[in-house]
């Protein structure tokens, strides 16, 4: 069996069997196939596609070529939930899910990514915290879901080691936006990091991966059968990316805005959903009967200070400065905090989340080559939403840039990404529904 072959089959079309796809899986994973074949097998998947037989075989074999977890049995714990986003701009729900959920009374044991694409990862944004250690043993991720009841980290190279190698190639070959690829990708890690149920909130529209509802129903529903055939109980939401979430985009900006949001504080459609998201790890966990019990948990997790309390909680245990969570004015600020000014008045009609998140890593707050460094101080605030009345002359966001240079740079795409209109509109919707 030759590499070079299966990359042919696939670019013509042909279903790959069970063998092939571990042959290039295992072989990458050993070292034994260069990037450069396996970018050009990820291209044709992105370009073919795969059956879900395909993708399912792909997903178990990623998890084959590591360690395998079982949380609830290594923790002695009844239940040990996850939850995973399939990305998009200014998301930084599991900063506010993971610690409503876990003061709740629900342990989170969670593994998550860096950024890709166009997207931010949790691992890039809890880094902006001094001392956080986004790296633990198997021991120490054990005792920290059963002691601290949360417990955020970066792939461990044990857990799906060949996921980890494809991520990172994704990210820098435009070999993202691909289905089979987004959803083996994350059940691998799911199934692997050994939870007892997962949440995932598969985002659509303009600022998402999935571009429309079908295609994020077409993967929220093909990752819940795969948990269904491995065993794991999965439920995915569906929300909207047409515009970013909350106001911050950009990696220490996202933290300071998850901080107010558990203070009680923050931008009402960032609680919104990650209330929804932790309604559902709550009753796929069966901590509540139904959903207003489920919300009312969360309302006073949050309320009580009990969820910012098991944010800082995780931060001690990972060797994060909590003075940074106590005091979120310490994080270091962009050197230039420049107005992005409406060039017209009217009602914003569109914003254009993409185009904010691709600005987002010119500035520095994602990689444009694989293994770049980021810069966590870099970002947008927004100040106005899809819906608002705009003046000519207010500002319709504030870059923090580490240059003028860099601002000026983006300026004129972040110009292009809003669209006015005479007439009011309603605001996108925050979610669509819940597959189970």
């Amino acid at each position: 069996m030759r590499a070079v072959e299966i990359i042919l089959a696939k670019r013509n079309g042909r279903t790959l069997d069970q063998s092939e796809i571990a042959f290039m899986v295992q072989g990458y994973t050993r070292g034994e196939i260069p990037d450069y074949q396996i970018a050009a097998w990820l291209m044709a998947i992105c370009w073919r596609g795969m059956l879900a037989e395909e993708t399912a075989a792909l997903t178990l074999e990623m998890v084959r070529s590591g360690a395998h977890l079982n949380l609830a049995q290594a923790t002695g714990l009844p239940f040990v939930g996850d939850k995973h986003s399939t990305g998009g701009v200014g998301d930084k729900t599991t900063l506010v899910v993971a610690p409503a959920v876990a003061a709740a009374g629900l342990p989170i044991g969670k593994m998550s990514g860096r950024g890709l694409g166009f997207s931010g990862g949790t691992i890039d944004k809890l880094e902006a915290i001094p001392g956080f250690k986004v790296s633990l043993s198997q021991g120490e991720f054990i005792r920290s879901v059963r002691e601290v009841g949360l417990v955020v980290v970066a792939q461990s190279p044990d857990l799906a080691p060949a996921d980890g190698k494809l991520y990172a190639l994704r990210d820098v070959t435009g070999t993202v936006e691909s289905l089979p690829l987004i959803a083996s990708s994350i059940m691998s890690k799911k199934i692997a990091a050994g939870a007892s149920g997962c949440v995932l909130d598969v985002k659509y529209g303009r600022g998402a991966f999935m571009k429309d509802l079908t295609a994020a129903r077409a993967l929220a529903t093909t990752m819940v059968e795969i948990g269904r055939q491995v065993g794991l109980p999965v439920r995915a939401v569906l929300s909207g990316m047409e515009q970013p979430l909350g106001y911050a985009v950009g990696n220490g900006l996202e933290v300071q805005e998850a901080i107010a949001t558990l203070r009680g504080g923050g931008p009402d459609d960032l609680w919104q959903v990650s209330r929804e998201l932790g309604r559902e790890l709550l009753l796929l966990a069966g901590l509540a009967a139904e959903a207003g019990a489920a919300e009312a948990m969360l309302d006073e997790a949050r309320h009580s200070g009990a969820a910012l309390a098991k944010l800082r909680a995780m931060v001690a245990n990972q060797g994060g400065d909590v003075g940074y969570i106590d005091d979120p004015s310490r994080f270091p600020a962009a050197p230039v905090q420049q107005p992005l000014i409406a060039s017209m008045g009217g009602y914003l009609v569109a914003v254009d989340a993409e185009a904010l998140g691709h600005a987002s890593v010119s500035l520095g707050a994602g990689r444009l080559v694989k293994g770049a460094e980021i810069d966590h101080r870099v970002g947008f605030v927004l100040h106005k939403k899809v819906g608002d009345w705009v003046a000519a002359g207010d500002p319709l966001l504030t870059i923090h840039a580490a240059n003028e240079q860099a601002a000026a740079a983006v300026s004129p795409a972040l110009q292009a990404a809003y669209q006015f209109g005479p007439e009011p509109v309603t605001p996108p919707p925050l979610s669509n529904g819940v597959i189970s």
